[in-house]
C-alpha cells in the first residue's frame, strides 16, 4: 500500500466517522431539548440534508470523472 492509497482510505474512513458523529450530535441536541418525534424529524431532516448533499456530490463526482 502506497501513500496515495493510504490517504484515500484514511480520508474515506475519517469522513464516515465525522458524519456519524454529526448525526450523534443532532440526536443528542434533540434529546436534550426534549424535541419529541416531530422535532427530531425536523432536526434530522434539516441538518442531515447538508450531509446528504455532500454525499450526493461525492457520488456524482466519482461517476462523472473522466
Amino acid at each position: 500500500m502506497n501513500a496515495a492509497q493510504f490517504e484515500s482510505l484514511a480520508l474515506n474512513i475519517g469522513i464516515t466517522v465525522l458524519i456519524g458523529f454529526m448525526f450523534f450530535i443532532i440526536y443528542d441536541l434533540g434529546k436534550r431539548s426534549n424535541a419529541g418525534k416531530f422535532g427530531m424529524f425536523v432536526l434530522f431532516f434539516a441538518l442531515g440534508l447538508g450531509v446528504l448533499g455532500f454525499i450526493i456530490k461525492t457520488v456524482l463526482v466519482e461517476f462523472w470523472e473522466f
